[in-house]
């Protein structure tokens, strides 16, 4: 898949995402374009895996460029970032996970930013996919 398609796909995954829910999230936009399975999402909840990056399909210049595209795209819609705690699931203290290997930062709470429809109904957020 080329720029351009992954771009478009992004773009429309996220539109889609923010018409069903009213928030779109890194970890489903990569569930949508099948980047992981829900089950994948399901060992790191519980801490069975380091980090997301580590069972994340692509290499790590496409999934900046997805993330990037993911930003840019929010941005355009007019959502509102929301940084959000990713907890470990199960028993035991709970425990922050990581998403990337690097643990930086910047890059988790990246990754960790769920950007949110405002509920102006005038927001490009608010438009069905195709309109905006």
């Amino acid at each position: 898949m080329n720029r351009q398609e992954l771009r478009t796909k992004v773009r429309n995954t996220v539109h889609r995402l923010v018409h069903e829910k009213g928030y779109a999230s890194s970890i489903d936009l990569f569930v949508q374009m099948e980047k992981i399975s829900p089950k994948l999402v399901e060992e790191w909840r519980f801490g069975r895996v380091p980090y997301l990056e580590r069972v994340l399909q692509g290499n790590l210049g496409q999934l900046n460029y997805i993330m990037a595209k993911f930003k840019e795209t929010a941005k355009e819609m007019g959502l509102t970032p929301s940084n959000t705690a990713y907890m470990r699931w199960g028993k035991g203290p709970k425990q922050p996970l990581r998403f990337s290997k690097s643990g930086d930062a910047n890059v988790e709470r990246h990754y960790s930013t769920h950007f949110v429809a405002n509920k102006n109904k005038d927001s490009l957020a608010s438009q069905p996919l195709g309109e905006a």
